[in-house]
């Protein structure tokens, strides 16, 4: 027997309304937080050199791009992160 897909999961999971309601509430944050991570990559940064140059702690670097984090940045803190990263923030609303 085949194991399922990763993919193959997901999609079946979002018939279920429930799952797709939590899904779509958190896709903002698991996309901000992919994002953070990408642009530090992108930067060539490890966790501890921007920490470094935020004046922080790794871990709260860490603690800031997990999607696990149950904690939520204030926005001046994802603005300091995108400016150590040559970045600018962009926020919109888009009607439901």
């Amino acid at each position: 027997m085949t194991r399922p897909t990763f993919n193959g999961f997901k999609k079946k999971a979002l018939q279920k309304p429930g799952v797709k309601r939590e899904y779509d509430t958190l896709a903002a944050t698991y996309s901000l937080r992919k994002q953070l991570i990408e642009n530090r990559l992108k930067a060539g940064l490890t966790q501890e050199e921007l920490a470094k140059i935020l004046h922080t702690k790794k871990s709260n670097i860490s603690r800031l791009e997990s999607v696990n984090s149950k904690i939520s940045p204030k926005l001046s803190t994802i603005e300091e992160y995108a400016k150590a990263l040559d970045c600018h923030l962009e926020i919109k609303l888009v009607q439901n």
